[in-house]
């Protein structure tokens, strides 16, 4: 099943998508630059479709302690408008360090400066996707823990 994942920012948010088979997270470029929570949500689930994605992962992010805050509320409902934008249950996972992870890839990579401000949010959205992928590995056939469902699903 190929997967997008979604990195949401409040001015960058990086995609990445896997392949079929859920071996390979591989970042979709450019990184959406959109403000507007509504309107990310509506161009992350036209990537979606674009991609062919049957599944959508948003990062959550977490405090260190495992505590959420306001970051976490805001992504919350920007993953239920993506759900509904694209008619796709949303995983919400664990974002901490997927950041810092892809940043020091981009390093390995000698990627920097523009170059890296113009990856980063996307090559952490792979990481993040990865890591789910990891987890569907280990937990064939169960239901992610967090999972927003569009709100004509909720209805039902």
């Amino acid at each position: 099943m190929r997967w997008l994942a979604v990195d949401y920012g409040d001015a960058r948010t990086g995609l990445a998508v896997c392949d079929a088979a859920e071996t390979i997270a591989t970042p979709v470029t450019p990184q959406l630059e959109e403000k507007s929570l509504n309107r990310c949500a509506a161009r992350a689930a036209q990537a979606a479709a674009a991609q062919g994605a049957a599944g959508l992962v948003c990062g959550l992010p977490k405090n260190m302690d495992g505590t959420e805050g306001a970051r976490a509320r805001t992504t919350r409902r920007f993953a239920q408008r993506l759900a509904d934008a694209a008619g796709l249950p949303v995983v919400l996972w664990d974002e901490r360090r997927t950041t810092v992870t892809a940043a020091a890839l981009l390093a390995e990579n000698e990627t920097f400066g523009q170059k890296r401000r113009a990856r980063l949010d996307s090559v952490s959205a792979a990481v993040l996707l990865e890591s789910f992928l990891a987890w569907r590995r280990l937990h064939p056939g169960e239901t992610p823990p967090d999972t927003v469902l569009p709100a004509a699903e909720t209805a039902r």
